[in-house]
């Protein structure tokens, strides 16, 4: 093992190189505990007035892509210890790693400023959303609320070393904990304030801490890769005695022994827009024990984008008021265009904190509708648990990569290009959708591009009565809206050149005039279904083709292109997008 020479003073390479002798361990009594909390209580009154005088301060967070050049990491297990008795506190230090990450990623150390774990990270409170892990007290691994960071402080430590910092302040464990650093002698111990880890840089450094499913992953990254001199130190022989844990002690006469409860892991279904396939799916998986999330009571107040049945759920979470608003109140004053798209994102921005709330230690495993997804995954809330993705549409990345390719090729259709999401959002969809142990949709295109990690469902047809059809000749639906993105364009040519009557379905969004040369109608509820030849919709991108199902359902001829998402059937032609020649050719077959 590697070490720099110039990073430890003489008392604290003395401290990791010399043996050390410890008592045997003795059954904790009050008296003892009491002794050890004014002890404690009068260190952390030292620490504050001595930090309040001359204290490091909390360093500022910086832009990730300026610090671009890997100096050490550390990647350590996070369910470093598989016994039953310890489920819980294992549970509660993960959450607790991920709410810490939240706030230590980023970090920069400037030249010469002293990097305190305590004052970068703030007291662990129930307030600030931490859980009880396990701490080491008086000897034993103890619950305690924010319990379990010592992962975190043993690989801060380990990266500083590596990367050339001077260590200020490091404490070693009084005793071995099972899985730990303190096994190799390179852990540093952290005891709200008053036990700290502190380090300095002589060179800029960010931090980088985050979680995958199995890690915690600490980096520390830099402008450069100057070389780094490196000291290989002896590992001495640890004389420390193993800690005891109150989770499987069988000392029944300590004051603290108490009958250990071992959660099981859960899963949280956190869902918005209502799809009928993706209640069936959930129905089918899901546990007793699992929760649902869903924003309000869609069968009560009749609203069909919530109807949600939560029956056979252990838990059910509602949304507060003031994002329900926010949710209904965007989405009412966009009703179209960009406007209502990053309405939709800022609802999607709002629902996904709230949801946030659900995601307890115990919740180990989620499924997740798209549209929360980079919100939850840019906040840390997915770190070190599983997840799969309900897919409604294609990713962020791939759509406007294609409506980007379009508008090049058809500058003058302008809302080909009349929205772009923030990339830093889709970046992070990305990112997460990466993470994700697997995608559920019904949607074909979608699943064709996770391969294996794709869940495919069927789509499920909607019941409705059999209509009596009297079809019109060469009269066709477009499901529209009138949009460059649905394929009006060329719809608009087939049907110059085929002499088509046209339905239009949706709302006219490329202005006024768009239809003249067409013979047009506009759709009245469903009779429309009654003398139609055929729905087409020539999309470029189309994420719930819920009208060309029913046509479907009706025995209507579907005309579609693959962005539509629907399996090839009897009844449904898949035409090329943007080919006017082989939609107007497959038009022309149907009718």
């Amino acid at each position: 093992m590697t070490l720099p020479r110039a990073n430890l003073a003489g008392s604290e390479l003395a401290a990791v190189l010399a043996p050390r002798r410890f008592p045997e361990k003795s059954v904790p009594s009050r008296f003892s505990a009491l002794v050890f909390d004014a002890k404690v209580a009068v260190f952390r009154a030292r620490r504050l007035i001595v930090d309040s005088w001359s204290g490091p301060v909390r360093l500022a967070k910086g832009a990730a892509g300026e610090f671009t050049i890997p100096h050490a990491e550390s990647r350590t297990p996070l369910w470093s210890d598989a016994r039953t008795s310890e489920r819980a506190m294992q549970l509660g230090k993960v959450h607790n790693l991920r709410r810490a990450a939240r706030v230590l990623d980023g970090a920069v150390l400037t030249p010469g400023a002293v990097f305190s774990f305590w004052k970068q990270l703030g007291k662990t409170s129930r307030a600030r959303g931490f859980a009880t892990g396990r701490m080491l007290k008086e000897g034993c691994l103890v619950p305690a609320t924010g319990g379990g960071l010592c992962q975190l402080s043993n690989a801060l430590y380990d990266v500083a070393l590596r990367a050339g910092c001077e260590i200020v302040e490091r404490h070693g464990h009084s005793r071995l904990v099972p899985g730990s650093a303190a096994m190799t002698g390179r852990d540093a111990t952290i005891a709200w304030n008053y036990v700290d880890l502190r380090f300095r840089s002589a060179r800029p450094l960010m931090l980088r801490v985050a979680l995958d499913r199995e890690s915690l992953i600490v980096r520390l990254t830099g402008y450069d890769d100057r070389a780094i001199a490196e000291r290989r130190l002896s590992t001495p022989e640890d004389r420390r005695p193993e800690a005891a844990s109150c989770g499987d002690c069988q000392k029944t006469q300590c004051f603290r022994h108490e009958t250990v409860h071992v959660p099981a892991g859960h899963r949280a279904y956190l869902v918005d827009d209502y799809w009928p396939e993706f209640e069936r799916y959930i129905q089918e998986i899901r546990d007793e024990r699992d929760v649902l999330c869903v924003p309000i009571d869609g069968a009560r107040w009749k609203l069909e984008r919530y109807r949600w049945k939560p029956d056979g759920f252990s838990q059910v979470r509602r949304a507060t008021l003031q994002t329900l608003l926010r949710s209904w109140k965007s989405r009412r004053l966009a009703q179209q265009g960009p406007a209502r798209r990053q309405a939709e994102l800022d609802a999607a921005d709002a629902l996904a904190g709230c949801y946030a709330t659900a995601l307890g230690p115990e919740v180990t495993d989620v499924c997740i509708t798209q549209s929360l997804l980079p919100m939850l995954w840019r906040d840390g809330h997915l770190a070190g648990r599983r997840f799969r993705v309900l897919m409604q549409r294609l990713p962020m990345a791939e759509i406007q990569a294609r409506l980007d390719t379009a508008a090049r090729a058809h500058p003058e259709r302008k809302t080909l290009s009349d929205f772009r999401a923030d990339p830093a959002l889709i970046a992070l969809e990305s990112e997460a959708l990466a993470a994700a142990d697997a995608v559920v949709t019904p949607h074909t295109e979608i699943a064709a591009l996770f391969g294996e990690r794709a869940i495919k469902l069927n789509w499920v047809m909607p019941l409705t009565t059999k209509l009596e059809r009297a079809p019109v000749p060469r009269r066709i639906a477009f499901v529209g809206p009138t949009i460059a993105r649905k394929g009006a364009y060329e719809l608009r040519e087939a049907a110059k050149a085929l002499d088509l009557e046209v339905v239009l379905l949706g709302s006219e969004l490329e202005g006024d005039g768009f239809w003249n040369g067409v013979r047009v109608l506009r759709a009245d509820g469903h009779d429309w279904m009654r003398t139609i030849c055929a729905v087409v919709q020539p999309a470029l991108l189309e994420e719930k083709p819920r009208t060309l199902l029913a046509a479907r359902a009706q025995g209507i001829p579907v005309i579609a292109t693959r962005a539509c998402g629907l399996d090839d059937a009897d009844g449904v032609t898949i035409v090329p997008e943007s080919d006017v020649t082989a939609l107007t050719a497959a038009i022309r077959r149907t009718i």
